[in-house]
């Protein structure tokens, strides 16, 4: 673990991680296989699952076979399927109490004003597979899309050298009814899904995390397709003092550092355990910090993906957080939960953008439309300031569109 001052050019660097993981190669690197993928499609998902995944496929080998899962299921135990449907009910549980509830005003002298909340058509959602396949993102961005009413939900996720998809990232995708799962991974799997192949449906959005080339793509194409959040690689921060177990700080950071890319931080008022964690974690980063104000202070400037909270008043520290994906709270909350079990999603915003992104949630597989009715009464009523403000903006026509509705 390296020590850094929190006001060094170290802390800097936490506190502005997207420039710092997004360098220019990066940036190309990502440019080119986008616009290879919108202008050769298929051919060149093939091209680059065979350099990226060494998996030797074709055309016809990209979207799953049934045959594939149904095979499946072969590998998988009644005991695992028993375990997801005890995870699925918390999941489902608090996804169904999140669901947005339309706005609806009515007024007197023929004034009405709603709100309609529709389910986007379709969803493509990443699941990450190269280094460690994430079998639990399926539940955690799948079980919302469908709360929220999503018709169409496919996924997209890299083949093993085989050219074969992780049997249990088949088995709970089919459990929940994904229409279409496909081989493909990396940045080309959200070029895909953005435009469109022959084989690949272009769809509305795209959500789930990924490594630095994925998220950049995302970034890349926000605009021209929905995009959730920038969503990896992933981050943890623990604030922690001299009342916390060292045993569970050290867990958690390193259980975070499994992840290819992540990045755990610690941040301390109490130096012995700085020290302790110095000597038996590799990797990541130490904070001392002279006060727990300090400390809060820190972890806002660096808007962190996860944020343990190990003191022995962790309320009160979470009270003053204003900046962080999620929030775990005592010595039995670890990161962990929240990856597979607790209920909320672990599609989580990083780089510092948890200043403005959240985790997901059912409005991300929603849109809304305002409905807008006046009588001829209640125009009259809000003409005058209409007709005036258009006027000073120079919208004579914007003014007469309302001027005419009463002289004809």
């Amino acid at each position: 673990m390296k020590v850094i001052k929190p006001n060094g050019s170290g802390a800097q660097k936490l506190y502005d991680r997207y420039s710092c993981n997004h360098k220019r190669h990066v940036e190309e690197k990502v440019r080119k296989i986008l616009e290879d993928v919108k202008v050769n499609g298929d051919a060149a998902i093939v091209r680059y699952t065979r350099k990226f995944d060494h998996a030797q496929m074709e055309s016809k080998d990209i979207r799953v076979a049934e045959s594939e899962i149904s095979g499946a299921f072969q590998n998988i135990t009644s005991d695992f399927i028993a375990n997801l449907k005890q995870i699925n009910h918390n999941v489902t549980g608090f996804y169904k109490k999140q669901l947005p509830k339309p706005c609806r005003i009515k007024e007197a002298e023929g004034i009405l004003l709603t709100e309609n909340i529709l389910p986007l058509d379709s969803v493509g959602i990443y699941i990450p597979a190269g280094t460690a396949p994430l079998v639990s993102t399926v539940y955690m961005t799948v079980i919302p899309a469908k709360v929220a009413g999503v018709k169409r939900v496919i996924i997209a996720t890299p083949p093993d050298k085989n050219g074969q998809v992780n049997p249990y990232i088949l088995a709970v995708a089919n459990l929940l009814k994904v229409n279409e799962i496909y081989k493909v991974g990396g940045a080309q799997a959200i070029a895909a899904m953005a435009f469109g192949t022959k084989t690949i449906p272009k769809v509305d959005k795209i959500v789930g995390p990924g490594n630095m080339f994925v998220t950049e793509a995302k970034r890349q194409l926000f605009g021209h397709v929905g995009i959730d959040m920038l969503a990896g690689p992933s981050e943890l921060v623990v604030i922690a003092n001299r009342s916390s177990n060292p045993e569970y700080v050290i867990a958690d950071l390193e259980a975070q550092m499994e992840h290819l890319g992540g990045l755990s931080i610690l941040i301390t008022n109490s130096r012995q355990l700085l020290k302790i964690v110095r000597q038996r974690v590799s990797g990541g980063y130490g904070i001392y910090a002279k006060t727990m104000d300090e400390a809060i202070d820190i972890a806002n400037k660096i808007a962190p993906e996860h944020l343990q909270i190990l003191t022995s008043n962790p309320k009160s520290i979470a009270s003053k957080i204003r900046n962080a994906g999620a929030i775990f709270l005592g010595p039995y909350s670890p990161t962990a939960l929240g990856d597979y079990a607790a209920g909320p999603s672990h599609v989580l915003p990083t780089l510092g953008t948890a200043r403005f992104f959240s985790g997901i949630c059912t409005s991300d597989f929603t849109k809304k439309s305002h409905v807008i009715s006046y009588s001829k009464k209640a125009l009259e009523k809000i003409r005058e300031p209409i007709e005036k403000i258009a006027l000073i903006e120079g919208l004579k026509k914007h003014s007469d569109s309302i001027h005419v509705r009463f002289t004809h």
